[in-house]
């Protein structure tokens, strides 16, 4: 249980209370952090690599519209980069997404230092309002990792050439860049549903696996759900239903339709999470 002494402290500011910078050098401080940005930047290496001693004689052509960015991916360094975000979005990005946003407030309880956090005293409307804030900044630091060095590593090795498309015609490098930025984006977007789910989880929990762990869980059951069409309309209401919406940006003209519902749906989500998280955690006792 905490005091509110906010009032009647000389000189006492709450804005002042647990600065913003204070709280991204402590989180870069955190091995998990150290990690998770580390893993981001060795993954298009670890593909590159792996495209090195592919022999090429596994086409099934079973793979789709997804599947045969494979065969792309090997065309140029936009297209690897495309190829590293596409295998990563269905998974890696969540459990990043979710370990960094799950992992901020949840940590410090399991730690036993959140009631000393607001014991200083920091207002817990801004704890959290900080601690957010530094959670989403790395993990867009995280996609920008993975973008820009799929994006180097892949313009080294295979040069720099039209984004390819299975959907549509070969479109321009300078096009092709900004497109790819887009899909970044858009990714960002949908990854704020997981940020949201992570944190909620993450105050109402001290234990910061289980935080990451049922965002994650979530994330994937709404994925299967997703894939039962039996469902019907239902299926459109999933936090999932428009993370591969991104794949309109590939055609020509654009497809922005499932791009704006799926924005749309996405920061729905991660308010009404948010909501909830502040909601919450500023009434509950802090014993921990």
């Amino acid at each position: 249980m905490s005091v509110d002494v906010s009032a009647g402290a000389t000189g006492y500011r709450p804005s002042r209370t647990l600065p913003v910078w204070a709280e991204v050098r402590r989180q870069a401080s955190r091995r998990r952090t150290q990690l998770g940005l580390g893993f981001m930047a060795v993954l298009p290496l670890i593909i590159l690599i792996a495209f090195e001693f592919d022999s090429g004689g596994d086409e099934d052509g079973d793979g789709g519209a997804f599947g045969s960015l494979v065969d792309l991916a090997t065309s140029g360094g936009l297209n690897f980069a495309l190829f590293c975000l596409a295998v990563s979005a269905g998974f890696l990005l969540v459990v990043v997404v979710a370990l960094f946003c799950g992992d901020t407030v949840a940590s410090e309880a399991s730690w036993g230092s959140l009631r000393y956090l607001l014991a200083v005293p920091v207002p817990r409307a801004r704890l959290l309002a900080v601690k957010l804030m530094v959670a989403l900044a790395y993990s867009a630091v995280a996609l920008l990792v993975l973008t820009g060095v799929g994006l180097l590593a892949g313009t080294l090795r295979y040069g720099w050439h039209p984004l390819g498309s299975t959907i549509a015609a070969e479109i321009a490098p300078g096009a092709g860049l900004l497109r790819l930025l887009g899909i970044a984006g858009y990714l960002a977007v949908t990854m704020l549903v997981v940020a949201g789910l992570a944190f909620l989880l993450g105050t109402l929990t001290d234990a910061p696996l289980g935080a990451v762990g049922g965002a994650v869980m979530i994330w994937i059951l709404s994925s299967i759900l997703d894939q039962i069409t039996a469902l019907g309309v239902i299926r459109n209401a999933l936090p999932t239903h428009y993370s591969d919406a991104w794949m309109g940006l590939l055609s020509t003209p654009v497809q922005t339709d499932d791009l704006v519902k799926g924005a749309i749906s996405a920061v729905i989500y991660a308010t009404v999470c948010w909501g909830v998280a502040f909601w919450r955690f500023t009434r509950k006792d802090i014993t921990s």
